[in-house]
């Protein structure tokens, strides 16, 4: 998951990338999903998996509840 440095906005990201770093450097320099251009971002969080479809299953639970992404972004 990745968070808006700019505090007049307060926007997350969560996506699957077996590179997470580089993801980062592509959504800051707005080669990175159409949703993140503009903003500048800070990885906040990173969980790794046994495989692709476990990571899947689990971005698609945090992009559907908000609950769970505050208590991400309120540890970190």
């Amino acid at each position: 998951m990745i968070k808006t440095i700019n505090s007049k906005v307060d926007k997350t990201y969560i996506g699957y990338s077996n590179n997470p770093k580089n993801r980062l450097k592509k959504h800051n320099s707005s080669k990175g999903a159409k949703s993140t251009k503009g903003h500048n971002w800070k990885l906040i969080y990173v969980k790794k998996f046994k495989n692709k479809s476990e990571a899947l299953s689990y971005e698609y639970y945090l992009k559907r509840d908000r609950k769970m992404r505050k208590i991400i972004i309120n540890k970190s």
